[in-house]
């Protein structure tokens, strides 16, 4: 999972002689996309939104049925006022009496289920490693290594000089941001005091003029701050958000497993273990409103798919999710119904990828259909591991698996999310997932970016096709939306991670698979055209 920073903010830091490497942390927004972009169409309102109201009105008459989407996440707010009406509940499950009803195995699964306790943080997956080889190896040089034991020690090598270079990269932003805090806050302070007030904004630091070298100074920075979005309390986040790396995430000596989870970790095939406690988690919160928010009800926000239900699957900390925890999550949804899973999270290393592997092969057999996250870290994964994948360790793929990357909302050198995972051969589609406004806990809203949230985006889409036209399956629906896709051909698009002021170019068909953007009104006037097929 990633801190968010505005992007441009971070980019005033080095006005003021701080260096910051942006790495897999610094995710874009955008301030100037209008509320709900993310549902426009191309032609009416001239951004690459996927035209949901135009799809709704095509569909008009037509029944639908319910669909059950499962969000693998960090919990979600079941009661929030915009989503408590499209949470699922396990009928055969009587709530709070303590009894399995319905003997799949856990006990009052009224909403979902939490695999990973009440845990918040967690270590990431090559901090485990690490702390597991380490114990094998520790200072050893290669001298002292044997010869059946030397490919793993290669292996530690790898994990170690991965887990040094994210702290030394956590710590140099630690330090760069605090560093920028606390200047603020000293030239905030002394401007109040200069001009008597308990009010600044960019009108009136930009008003100041003083010879005095310590006001003037103080006038610039605070004026950069303002001019770039600055936000104290976000900063604040960001600060403490880094702290929580250094001091839990990349820390080899924290796992807090053993204590709030009591399963047998050693058994990655082991379950039926954690509790029913699913609400709680922004992340899944804003996931599963981009799915589900209740559609043209007054309040808040819409969702995609009008006729869905979100079944909460907690296994996702702050922290990377482990791999026995996404196997079990995939088999609940599964056991229980979904006919989509979202999987809006994601990682480099996978120890336990058998265990997952089997878990994607049964989903896949059973015609459920998967939707992924591509990843933040704007890399492409043809060559750079992120799992989980849809190519299993026998190198066979999941034939009901989506990757989705991030679009934006703006034109060519806007138009591809700067954070986004892309790959010719492993990413089948885009979708929109920069300033996406979703649910967030205790019923509030926020403007959202990630490919997280480009990946519900799909699966709300998916399960539009799935609700009205229940006569198609999995592997239907996701042909549906790969062919039905907005094909952008021969244009040139910025490519992820490059500067803003000058994008390095790149056309948008080798980004992808399909080389376009999922789009829910071409994506119905083709599920419409194969029914009429169907009835001749």
């Amino acid at each position: 999972m990633n801190n968010n920073l505005i992007k441009s903010f971070l980019a005033s830091l080095f006005c003021f002689g701080i260096s910051l490497s942006y790495g897999q942390d610094i995710i874009e927004e955008n301030k100037n996309a209008p509320e709900g972009w993310h549902h426009y169409d191309r032609v009416k309102d001239l951004y690459n939104g996927v035209s949901t109201e135009q799809a709704y009105t095509l569909l008009n008459g037509r029944k639908s049925r319910t669909v059950i989407v499962a969000v693998i996440d960090s919990g979600v707010d079941v009661d929030h006022e915009d989503l408590r009406d499209y949470v699922w509940v396990n009928e055969d499950e009587i709530a709070g009496n303590g009894i399995d009803d319905d003997k799949n195995g856990y006990v009052d699964d009224i909403n979902g289920w939490n695999f990973i306790g009440d845990t918040d943080a967690d270590t990431y997956e090559v901090t485990r490693l690490y702390a597991q080889y380490f114990k094998r190896f520790g200072d050893k040089s290669e001298a002292d290594i044997s010869k059946d034991e030397k490919e793993d020690y290669v292996y530690y090598l790898k994990l170690k000089k991965d887990l040094e270079w994210q702290i030394s990269e956590n710590k140099q932003q630690y330090e760069m941001i605090n560093q920028f805090y606390t200047m603020f806050q000293k030239a905030d302070k002394l401007i109040k005091a200069y001009l008597d007030t308990d009010e600044l904004d960019l009108n009136i630091v930009s008003r100041i003029e003083s010879p005095d070298q310590k006001i003037s100074g103080s006038r610039d920075l605070l004026k950069y701050a303002f001019e770039n979005n600055f936000d104290e309390e976000e900063i604040t986040e960001y600060i403490s958000n880094l702290n929580n790396l250094l001091e839990y995430g990349y820390n080899p000596q924290y796992d807090p497993r053993p204590t709030l989870v009591g399963d047998n970790y050693s058994d990655p095939f082991e379950k039926y273990y954690g509790d029913n406690k699913v609400k709680g988690g922004s992340h899944g919160t804003q996931v599963a409103g981009v799915i589900a928010a209740g559609r043209n009800n007054g309040i808040g926000m819409n969702g995609i798919a009008d006729n869905v239900r979100i079944m909460a699957i907690k296994a996702v900390p702050d922290g990377d999710e482990r791999d026995k925890d996404v196997a079990n999550a995939i088999i609940y949804a599964v056991d229980n119904g979904a006919h989509i899973i979202n999987m809006s999270f994601g990682k480099s290393y996978s120890p336990e990828k058998e265990a997952v592997d089997k878990a994607i092969q049964y989903a896949d057999s059973k015609g459920v259909l998967m939707v992924h996250a591509s990843g933040n870290d704007h890399n492409d994964i043809d060559e750079k591991d992120n799992f989980p994948s849809r190519t299993y360790l026998k190198n066979k793929e999941a034939k009901n698996w989506l990757e989705v990357g991030a679009s934006s909302w703006g034109k060519e050198d806007n138009f591809v999310a700067n954070f986004s995972n892309y790959g010719k051969k492993t990413v089948d589609i885009f979708a929109p997932g920069v300033a996406i406004y979703a649910t967030s806990p205790d019923d509030e809203y926020d403007s959202v970016d990630g490919t997280s949230f480009a990946s519900p985006v799909t699966a709300g889409v998916a399960a539009l096709i799935m609700s009205y036209y229940p006569e198609f399956s999995a592997n239907q629906v996701k042909d549906i939306l790969l062919k039905s896709s907005v094909k952008f051909e021969n244009m040139m698009v910025n490519k992820p991670d490059s500067f803003e002021d000058e994008p390095a170019m790149v056309e948008f068909s080798e980004l992808s698979r399909t080389g376009g953007i999922i789009n829910a009104l071409e994506a119905v006037k083709m599920a419409e055209s194969m029914m009429v097929k169907k009835s001749k």
